[in-house]
């Protein structure tokens, strides 16, 4: 059983020209002893719950929960530089002017990526399969479609400018795997000790972290 407060996210390996960052592995048991963590947890297990009465109010739950995928698909996609935004979103494809064409084609892979994720869900544990696929479906016809889609990553990569200045440098190509096998284990694991808030916090963490596509 592992202490959160003692929790070491990782370290920083030597490469031949810079420092890339290998996270810990996470699949393990889980306790704390701080205080206003639980207190943290237990508000947000609250707010769960009163979202989850709100829906049984809500006259037609899956247009509100499409509307609101489509919402994260256009703020997630701006990151990217995508500049479509929700109204333009639900146009089809012929009602949009052709140099937008490219930025509607990323924001609709999204949501079609997340429908046929949680469609698999429904046959297999979320697992490297459901990421590969979901990954192939975000690249279909739009920048990076040539570069491994449904494939982890076969290079390195890293966040901001190829250069010393970089942001952050994720694990060498050669640990994503056995990364993701890890959290994988984590992900399917009923016995980790943690909140549902706390298991999603932990696990999105990872997957930023480790970037494996």
């Amino acid at each position: 059983m592992l202490k959160i407060e003692k929790f070491i996210a990782g370290k920083f390996i030597n490469q031949i020209e810079y420092k890339s960052f290998n996270p810990q592995l996470i699949n393990n048991i889980y306790s704390w002893d701080n205080r206003e963590l639980t207190k943290l947890s237990e508000q947000a297990v609250h707010a769960l719950g009163q979202l989850d009465a709100y829906s049984s109010l809500v006259p037609n739950i899956d247009h509100f929960i499409r509307m609101y995928v489509l919402k994260e698909a256009t703020i997630s996609s701006r990151i990217e530089g995508t500049q479509t935004n929700m109204e333009e979103a639900l146009y089809k494809e012929s009602d949009i002017r052709p140099e937008l064409r490219d930025d509607w084609k990323e924001v609709n892979n999204y949501v079609a990526a997340m429908n046929n994720a949680l469609n698999g869900l429904a046959k297999l544990p979320l697992s490297t399969r459901i990421f590969k696929q979901v990954h192939f479906d975000l690249m279909q016809s739009v920048r990076g479609e040539n570069k491994l889609p449904g494939e982890y990553r076969r290079s390195q990569n890293w966040i901001g400018e190829q250069s010393k200045k970089c942001s952050f440098i994720p694990p060498i190509h050669q640990e994503v795997n056995s990364l993701m096998g890890d959290l994988e284990k984590f992900l399917n694991n009923t016995d980790t000790g943690l909140t549902h808030v706390m298991k999603i916090a932990l696990a999105h963490y990872q997957f930023e972290t480790i970037h494996p596509f």
